[in-house]
Protein backbone atom coordinates (compact mmCIF):
# COMPACT_ATOMS: atom_id res chain seq x y z
CA UNK A 1 0.00 0.00 0.00
CA UNK A 2 1.46 3.73 -1.22
CA UNK A 3 0.93 6.22 1.71
CA UNK A 4 -1.82 8.04 -0.25
CA UNK A 5 -3.95 4.52 0.14
CA UNK A 6 -2.78 4.21 3.81
CA UNK A 7 -4.21 7.78 4.67
CA UNK A 8 -7.75 7.62 2.76
CA UNK A 9 -8.28 4.51 4.51
CA UNK A 10 -7.52 5.76 7.97
CA UNK A 11 -9.60 8.92 6.63
CA UNK A 12 -13.24 6.39 6.09
CA UNK A 13 -12.01 4.64 8.94
CA UNK A 14 -12.43 8.18 10.50
CA UNK A 15 -15.56 8.60 8.90
CA UNK A 16 -16.90 5.49 10.03
CA UNK A 17 -16.02 5.43 13.77
CA UNK A 18 -17.61 8.96 14.04
CA UNK A 19 -20.40 8.43 12.32
CA UNK A 20 -21.37 4.28 13.80
CA UNK A 21 -21.63 5.85 17.69
CA UNK A 22 -24.38 8.04 16.57
CA UNK A 23 -27.57 5.70 16.98
CA UNK A 24 -31.36 5.19 18.25
CA UNK A 25 -31.34 2.36 20.72
CA UNK A 26 -34.65 0.37 19.63
CA UNK A 27 -36.11 -2.40 21.91
CA UNK A 28 -34.88 -5.63 20.10
CA UNK A 29 -31.18 -4.33 20.82
CA UNK A 30 -30.38 -3.71 17.82
CA UNK A 31 -29.73 -0.08 17.06
CA UNK A 32 -30.14 1.84 14.41
CA UNK A 33 -26.59 3.57 13.04
CA UNK A 34 -25.22 5.64 10.76
CA UNK A 35 -22.62 2.90 10.28
CA UNK A 36 -24.16 0.91 7.66
CA UNK A 37 -24.16 3.97 5.55
CA UNK A 38 -20.55 4.71 6.14
CA UNK A 39 -19.17 1.14 5.10
CA UNK A 40 -20.88 1.17 2.21
CA UNK A 41 -19.50 5.16 1.23
CA UNK A 42 -16.50 3.71 2.38
CA UNK A 43 -16.42 0.76 0.02
CA UNK A 44 -18.45 2.78 -2.61
CA UNK A 45 -15.53 5.23 -2.92
CA UNK A 46 -12.28 3.32 -1.97
CA UNK A 47 -13.45 0.10 -4.01
CA UNK A 48 -13.36 -3.32 -1.97
CA UNK A 49 -10.17 -3.64 -1.32
CA UNK A 50 -9.57 -0.47 0.59
CA UNK A 51 -13.15 0.09 1.27
CA UNK A 52 -12.78 -3.48 3.78
CA UNK A 53 -9.20 -2.24 5.23
CA UNK A 54 -10.92 0.90 6.31
CA UNK A 55 -14.05 -0.54 7.82
CA UNK A 56 -11.23 -3.35 9.36
CA UNK A 57 -9.77 -0.68 11.34
CA UNK A 58 -12.57 0.44 12.52
CA UNK A 59 -13.63 -2.78 13.78
CA UNK A 60 -10.21 -3.61 15.25
CA UNK A 61 -10.10 0.29 16.96
CA UNK A 62 -13.60 -1.10 18.52
CA UNK A 63 -12.58 -4.35 19.37
CA UNK A 64 -9.19 -2.84 21.30
CA UNK A 65 -11.62 -0.44 23.27
CA UNK A 66 -11.76 2.77 21.29
CA UNK A 67 -15.54 4.11 21.58
CA UNK A 68 -16.66 3.95 18.14
CA UNK A 69 -19.82 1.05 17.77
CA UNK A 70 -23.17 2.25 18.35
CA UNK A 71 -23.95 4.49 21.49
CA UNK A 72 -20.21 4.91 21.93
CA UNK A 73 -19.49 1.65 23.37
CA UNK A 74 -16.31 -0.89 22.68
CA UNK A 75 -14.87 -3.86 23.69
CA UNK A 76 -14.47 -7.17 22.30
CA UNK A 77 -17.37 -8.30 24.30
CA UNK A 78 -19.75 -6.02 22.28
CA UNK A 79 -18.20 -8.15 18.43
CA UNK A 80 -18.96 -11.19 20.65
CA UNK A 81 -22.76 -10.04 21.59
CA UNK A 82 -25.76 -9.64 20.33
CA UNK A 83 -25.32 -7.30 17.84
CA UNK A 84 -21.83 -8.46 16.88
CA UNK A 85 -22.87 -10.45 13.65
CA UNK A 86 -24.14 -7.64 12.05
CA UNK A 87 -20.81 -5.73 13.15
CA UNK A 88 -18.98 -8.32 11.56
CA UNK A 89 -21.37 -8.14 9.03
CA UNK A 90 -19.87 -4.88 8.00
CA UNK A 91 -16.74 -6.47 6.22
CA UNK A 92 -19.18 -7.87 3.15
CA UNK A 93 -21.02 -5.21 2.99
CA UNK A 94 -18.23 -3.14 2.32
CA UNK A 95 -16.39 -5.23 0.23
CA UNK A 96 -19.64 -6.38 -2.08
CA UNK A 97 -20.73 -2.15 -2.77
CA UNK A 98 -16.97 -2.17 -3.80
CA UNK A 99 -16.65 -4.96 -5.93
CA UNK A 100 -19.75 -4.43 -7.86
CA UNK A 101 -19.60 -0.87 -8.20
CA UNK A 102 -16.22 -1.34 -9.64
CA UNK A 103 -16.83 -4.47 -11.80
CA UNK A 104 -20.26 -3.26 -12.64
CA UNK A 105 -19.36 0.50 -12.94
CA UNK A 106 -20.85 1.01 -16.57
CA UNK A 107 -24.08 -0.56 -15.77
CA UNK A 108 -26.57 2.20 -13.87
CA UNK A 109 -26.99 -0.19 -11.22
CA UNK A 110 -24.11 -2.01 -10.10
CA UNK A 111 -23.75 0.39 -6.75
CA UNK A 112 -27.26 -0.08 -5.84
CA UNK A 113 -26.53 -4.05 -6.56
CA UNK A 114 -23.42 -3.91 -4.81
CA UNK A 115 -24.74 -2.42 -2.08
CA UNK A 116 -28.46 -4.37 -1.66
CA UNK A 117 -25.78 -7.67 -2.08
CA UNK A 118 -24.17 -6.91 1.14
CA UNK A 119 -26.70 -5.49 3.14
CA UNK A 120 -28.55 -8.96 2.62
CA UNK A 121 -25.42 -10.46 3.82
CA UNK A 122 -25.13 -8.16 6.48
CA UNK A 123 -28.70 -9.44 7.65
CA UNK A 124 -27.94 -13.28 7.07
CA UNK A 125 -25.11 -13.26 9.40
CA UNK A 126 -26.11 -10.11 11.76
CA UNK A 127 -29.73 -11.95 12.45
CA UNK A 128 -28.25 -15.85 12.42
CA UNK A 129 -25.89 -14.43 15.03
CA UNK A 130 -28.65 -12.62 16.99
CA UNK A 131 -30.71 -15.71 16.84
CA UNK A 132 -27.99 -17.83 18.33
CA UNK A 133 -26.85 -15.60 21.42
CA UNK A 134 -30.17 -14.47 22.27
CA UNK A 135 -31.73 -18.02 21.40
CA UNK A 136 -34.48 -16.23 19.76
CA UNK A 137 -36.61 -17.84 16.68
CA UNK A 138 -36.52 -16.30 13.07
CA UNK A 139 -39.85 -14.55 12.94
CA UNK A 140 -39.21 -12.29 16.22
CA UNK A 141 -35.29 -11.99 15.31
CA UNK A 142 -36.05 -10.41 11.80
CA UNK A 143 -39.13 -8.41 13.61
CA UNK A 144 -36.26 -6.78 16.16
CA UNK A 145 -33.69 -7.05 13.84
CA UNK A 146 -34.68 -6.60 9.98
CA UNK A 147 -37.48 -4.75 9.41
CA UNK A 148 -37.48 -1.88 11.14
CA UNK A 149 -34.55 -1.25 9.39
CA UNK A 150 -35.28 -1.49 5.72
CA UNK A 151 -36.55 2.34 5.24
CA UNK A 152 -33.51 3.48 6.84
CA UNK A 153 -31.88 1.38 4.78
CA UNK A 154 -33.39 2.59 1.61
CA UNK A 155 -32.59 6.06 2.90
CA UNK A 156 -28.92 5.55 3.07
CA UNK A 157 -28.46 3.83 -0.46
CA UNK A 158 -29.89 6.67 -1.88
CA UNK A 159 -27.31 9.01 0.42
CA UNK A 160 -24.74 6.90 -0.86
CA UNK A 161 -25.61 7.23 -4.47
CA UNK A 162 -25.48 10.78 -4.44
CA UNK A 163 -22.07 11.51 -2.37
CA UNK A 164 -20.32 8.61 -3.84
CA UNK A 165 -19.61 10.22 -7.48
CA UNK A 166 -18.82 13.64 -5.85
CA UNK A 167 -16.19 12.07 -3.42
CA UNK A 168 -14.84 10.20 -6.16
CA UNK A 169 -14.25 12.89 -7.99
CA UNK A 170 -12.75 14.63 -5.05
CA UNK A 171 -10.14 11.42 -4.32
CA UNK A 172 -9.75 11.72 -8.02
CA UNK A 173 -8.88 15.41 -8.19
CA UNK A 174 -6.93 14.93 -4.79
CA UNK A 175 -4.84 11.89 -6.94
CA UNK A 176 -3.99 14.09 -9.72
CA UNK A 177 -2.64 17.23 -8.32
CA UNK A 178 -0.27 15.38 -5.84
CA UNK A 179 0.45 12.99 -9.04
Amino acid sequence: MKTREIVLCAMMAAVIAVLAPLSIPLSGGVPISLATFAVMLAGAVLGPKYGTISTVVYLVLGAVGVPVFAGYTSGFGILAGPTGGYLIGYLPLAFCTGWFHENFSKQKYGLIVGMLVGEVILYVIGTVWFMFVNQTGLMQSLVWCVFPFIPGDIAKIIAVMILTPLLQKAVHLQKVKTA
